[in-house]
């Protein structure tokens, strides 16, 4: 059985949906506020769910593509964040510690006191040593291989 062009965009729409929704899920229901780089990860998501909805009215290949832009982009935040989590590079100052090294006590208080809440250099939740920013990435990724597959249908 093979799934029509139609049923693909919506199932890559609704994987982006419901990547929103588990977020929330996440972050309203067991309470695990998200991080800059988590809120980064889900404004592509936003983006590749408009593509799509757009791609079920207007004929063509530009919107598949651009919903494939959205979740490699969406991906590729994923990965980095990824890396951030497991301390392989340092993400944005905004939310990851840095060193106190030579400072004095006043700008190590207003280090303390200016640092975010949430971080992005700490795993809040993983399972079988899979975050949820692993999740987002290799998930987003396939989506976007999926997402020229349905682009890629509409221009044969």
């Amino acid at each position: 059985m093979t799934l029509s062009r139609r049923n693909l965009i919506l199932l890559l729409t609704a994987f982006s949906i419901s990547m929103i929704l588990g977020a929330w899920v996440f972050q309203y229901v067991f309470g695990y506020p998200p991080c800059k780089l988590c809120y980064y990860q889900r404004y592509p998501h936003w983006a590749a769910a408009g593509f799509g909805l757009l791609a079920l009215g207007i004929s063509g290949s530009i919107f598949p593509y651009l919903a494939a832009l959205s979740a490699a982009i969406t991906g590729i935040i994923g990965v980095f964040h990824s890396g951030v989590e497991r301390k392989l590079w340092e993400g944005p100052s905004t939310c990851t510690s840095s060193s106190i090294d030579g400072l004095s006590a006043d700008e190590l208080f207003d280090q303390i006191m200016s640092a975010p809440m949430v971080r992005c250099d700490e795993i809040p939740w993983e399972m079988l040593g899979v975050t949820m920013a692993n999740l987002n990435a290799i998930f987003s990724l396939g989506a976007a291989v999926l997402w020229i597959i349905v682009a890629r249908m509409t221009t044969r």
